[in-house]
């Protein structure tokens, strides 16, 4: 939330990077909301009962943002692109249309996507336990506790993470190839070192998020355990969101500059 207010409030950074992060911070914001309040809860009540609808739309939120937030980091890896590899024509690229294009496309198919799995895996019956061996509602979880054919639910996992998670992950891969091609034919070191410093942030930012990610949904099943989903997801949830702003806050100037100013501004205010 402080990354957002303090985005709004400087107008030198409504820019299209700033932008989108204020929709990645949202998603932060989202996905431990969603999860946290609940856990926080079990622990102080001891009440571990979630109803089934309850359940299901803990799931349907949380794949929601997290697809919005490969869509985001997406975006952004392309942001970095086109401000290293084309400066010129950066603001034609990226303009001010074309970033709320990326960010209004990435919040409708992360919301839109889910619906197939909310609605099937609503519909499963759950006879082998009604215990789910989890902090909160995800996926796999879900599927281990049915004795419904999961096929369905599979297959439509399958097809999404081929149509939207591989091509997302493809873009901000390539993105960055090109970014350090580019970086590596500077001549200086000094200008090496202040074209990489425009995208340390992101890049940081984006390996957390997908070797954790990787760790959770993208491993042979042979190998998955449910204990380490825990661990895997603890992370996603809690110390990534916690991580994302304080790494753009520590690595980026032009941040650390307007949340001095305003901190300046609330000093100023609070003496007088």
């Amino acid at each position: 939330m402080a990354i957002i207010v303090v985005i709004l409030n400087d107008s030198q950074l409504h820019t299209p990077m700033y932008i989108l992060l204020i929709n990645l911070s949202l998603t932060d914001i989202g996905n431990t909301s969603d999860i946290l309040p609940k856990v926080l809860n079990t622990l102080l009540t001891q009440i571990k009962t979630v109803h089934l609808v309850e359940c299901v739309t803990q799931m349907y939120i949380f794949v929601c943002l997290t697809l919005t937030e490969v869509l985001i980091l997406s975006a952004m890896a392309y942001d970095r692109y086109v401000a290293i590899c084309h400066p010129l024509h950066y603001f034609i690229f990226m303009s001010l249309r074309h970033t709320v294009a990326f960010a209004v496309a990435s919040w409708t198919i992360g919301f839109l996507d889910p619906i197939g799995h909310a609605v099937l895996i609503s519909k499963l019956s759950f006879c082998k336990s009604h215990l789910i061996d989890h902090f909160f509602c995800d996926v796999t979880p879900l599927l281990k506790l049915s004795c419904s054919d999961t096929f369905k639910i599979e297959i439509l996992t399958y097809v999404v993470g081929t149509i939207i998670d591989i091509p997302a992950f493809l873009l901000t891969f390539v993105s960055y190839v090109f970014i350090v091609s580019s970086i590596l034919k500077i001549q200086s070191s000094e200008g090496r070192q202040k074209a990489f410093s425009t995208c340390t942030s992101h890049l940081t930012c984006v390996s957390l998020f997908y070797v954790t990610l990787i760790s959770l949904y993208m491993r042979p099943t042979s190998s998955l355990s449910l204990k380490n989903n825990k661990f895997f997801a603890l992370i996603y949830v809690v110390l990534i969101p916690m991580l994302n702003p304080v790494i753009y806050t520590l690595k980026n100037h032009d941040v650390k500059e307007a949340l001095k100013k305003l901190m300046n501004i609330a000093v100023f205010l609070r003496a007088h």
